[in-house]
């Protein structure tokens, strides 16, 4: 999957609603050369690329750091711990 332009309106309203959601759905794809954020699938779902494995709850802890650099916001996993599909909730 390609790198998704932030710049766009569509994509601005979804980090929008993402961030001001209590909840919204994410797949990780751990293992790659660098964090990132990619785009919003069709089902919906935020693409991040994270580069810590998923071994030992690495890729989880690197996600949580990522949405805390990345975006100022702190979030903790609901559902989906040990999935690359996971459900994320803003607290």
């Amino acid at each position: 999957m390609e790198r998704c332009a932030v710049a766009d309106e569509q994509e601005q309203s979804a980090l929008t609603i993402m961030i001001f959601s209590s909840t919204f759905p994410v797949i990780v794809k751990p293992g790659s050369n660098k964090d990132e954020y990619l785009g919003i699938d069709e089902k919906g779902r935020h693409i991040v690329r994270i580069k810590n494995k998923a071994i030992d709850n690495k890729a989880n802890i690197g996600l949580i750091k990522f949405f805390k650099k990345e975006f100022n916001i702190r979030i903790r996993i609901k559902s989906g711990l040990t999935s690359r599909e996971k459900i994320i909730e803003v607290i």
